[in-house]
């Protein structure tokens, strides 16, 4: 039980005992820097149920406080604030059984399931920026909801159909001359992408060329031949052509071997790959049920849309009148059938915020048909990724490649690392392996570190600093505490019920506390900022410790064993927090 909660219930009998009356609200905060205590009641709130000033209600509860809790020691009251001081054989107690818990932070399995969609590219060009902001965020999402107790299944929906494709389909069959990422040395995806930019390249010379000849920009756009030949090709494709298909499963088949080499080095898994090919087609039979409900209405052209004008937003399209599926039903589709595969009882949308509106409209829609699990989906809606020299566009051939950007930051850290001096004894490829943990470790926490629904500049340099709250300060802290244990060549794991804290310890210890809260509030929030931010403010804590008391140095045995084990459970927070990000920690640096 935590602390907050043990004292609600001791606050809760006091009122009772000495008033007779049930209070239903309770205000705790810190208590603030300049007085003496460890957490503060806030009295005014319960004023209105216990007719009584605000000093002598303070008084009353502290005193009993005291008297019933042995957790608390002393207390003082400030006008209508009861600051509580928290005896040392509390902290003591919760040090001693939170240092032996192997799965300390993590939170009781529980029956529920939930599925985690991320990355979800589209097969005509390499993964960039973009898409490592969203595989970051997912595969920490799903983490962190698992430390929360649930069960969780992580998966994508590839986007492997539609015009799109047949565009670097297209291309390389008109200008590839047979190449193949095996004769090229390319990475499979790295090459089909480069046909989607030749093809832009080929249409807009052609729009060009239409409108020389007397052509509208619009006229010159829909009527460009290099366009209506993959228009052409999308339909061979959807019609079952043979050669058409085999060329796409080919280059498609590129594509994925690409992107799970790219997946490898960022660290992420999935546990199940929906294909849009195979999806496309999910829904129909769902609107067709929903029509006969009333949930949908036909117009006159024949196509079938929901009314959601009583709930604020529009009318929506759900199938066209040639009968197709737009994304709405697929998406329709796609959620019933995850459900019925994984018998999970929510799902966590991990997508960019310019599709809000679209994740409306697809709850909203699914809640109408009657889905009782509907009310347990979540859009994880994150800002763009901006860098210094402006915005990626894939067309053009401008983005940043995410194997490119992962090796910038090995090679980052890797200059940093040598400028510091720090790798004497390590061997070239321990040396690369460090280079490998600090740049990604620097590349995801500077991107996970800020709220998902904020846009983002990411520096790669500001990224890889061994100062601030960056991922290399730390891991190279986490480093620093492998290094004390290393040196502490005496048995420190006795456990050790009387010793008297001073004011870091116990500062150091109230951090540790609050790691399981933080992770129940990470997974309700879906943010690893949250995990982020909290091991940065632990890192602190910790490292105004070392510069304040000593650990080996000092001679007193039962407090230097004391504070190597307060030491090491810093380093396996560290290490546990880090995990949920997907960060790395390295034992040496």
């Amino acid at each position: 039980m935590s602390i907050l909660s043990i004292l609600s219930a001791g606050v809760k009998e006091a009122v009772k005992n000495k008033y007779d009356v049930e209070i239903d609200q309770i205000e705790f905060q810190p208590t603030r820097k300049d007085f003496e205590g460890d957490i503060t009641l806030v009295t005014f709130p319960m004023l209105r149920q216990v007719k009584t000033n605000p000093v002598q209600l303070g008084e009353t509860i502290g005193a009993y406080l005291v008297e019933k809790n042995r957790a608390v020691s002393k207390f003082n009251v400030v006008q209508g604030f009861l600051n509580i001081v928290l005896d040392d054989r509390y902290y003591l107690d919760f040090f001693g059984n939170a240092k032996n818990d192997p799965d300390y932070g993590k939170i009781a399995p529980e029956e529920k399931a939930v599925m985690v969609e991320y990355s979800s590219p589209n097969t005509n060009k390499p993964l960039h920026l973009g898409h490592i902001r969203n595989n970051l965020l997912g595969y920490s999402v799903a983490e962190i909801l698992k430390a929360s107790g649930k069960k969780v299944y992580k998966t994508q929906i590839i986007n492997d159909r539609g015009i799109h494709i047949c565009k670097s389909m297209l291309a390389w069959k008109r200008y590839g001359n047979g190449e193949t990422p095996q004769s090229t040395g390319l990475k499979g995806d790295k090459l089909v992408g480069n046909y989607y930019v030749k093809f832009d390249q080929v249409y807009k010379q052609e729009i060009a060329d239409l409108i020389a000849q007397g052509k509208t920009e619009e006229e010159a756009k829909t009527q460009a031949p290099v366009l209506l030949e993959a228009q052409d090709m999308l339909r061979k494709w959807e019609a079952g052509d043979e050669e058409v298909v085999k060329l796409w499963s080919t280059m498609n088949r590129w594509v994925y071997d690409g992107f799970e080499k790219t997946y490898e080095k960022l660290g992420v898994d999935f546990d199940k790959n929906y294909y849009e090919s195979e999806t496309y087609l999910l829904g129909k039979n769902v609107v067709a049920e929903g029509l006969e409900k009333g949930v949908f209405f036909r117009k006159e052209d024949g196509s079938v849309w929901i009314d959601l004008t009583d709930e604020g937003l529009d009318e929506k399209i759900v199938l066209r009148s040639d009968g197709t599926a737009v994304y709405m039903t697929q998406d329709i589709g796609t959620a019933i059938q995850r459900v019925q595969d994984f018998a999970i009882n929510g799902m966590v949308y991990t997508v960019g915020n310019e599709q809000d509106y679209h994740f409306k409209v697809l709850f909203l829609i699914l809640k109408k048909l009657g889905y009782v699990w509907a009310d347990n989906l979540y859009h994880l809606s994150y800002g763009m990724v901006d860098l210094p020299s402006g915005k990626m566009k894939s067309r053009e051939g401008t983005v940043v490649d995410a194997d490119d950007l992962i090796e910038e930051m090995t090679g980052t850290a890797r200059k940093i690392s040598e400028e510091l001096g720090k790798l004497d004894g390590y061997s070239k490829e321990e040396k690369e392996e460090l280079y490998r943990i600090i740049g990604l470790g620097a590349l995801k926490y500077y991107i996970l570190k800020v709220d998902p629904r904020k846009r983002i500049l990411f520096n790669p340099e500001e990224s890889v600093d061994f100062q601030g709250n960056t991922g290399p300060f730390i891991q190279y802290t986490y480093a620093r505490i492998q290094s004390i244990l290393r040196k502490a060549e005496f048995d420190y794991e006795e456990q050790i019920s009387e010793y008297t804290l001073n004011d870091k310890e116990k500062e150091l210890i109230k951090q540790l506390e609050l790691y399981p809260e933080v992770v129940s509030t990470a997974a309700d929030a879906h943010s690893p900022a949250v995990i982020a931010n909290y091991t940065y403010d632990l890192v602190k804590e910790f490292n105004s410790f070392y510069q304040n008391v000593t650990i080996l140095g000092t001679e007193d045995e039962t407090e230097k064993k004391f504070r190597v084990q307060l030491a090491k459970m810093v380093g396996e927070v560290i290490k546990s927090s880090f995990a949920l990000l997907g960060i790395q920690v390295p034992e040496r640096m």
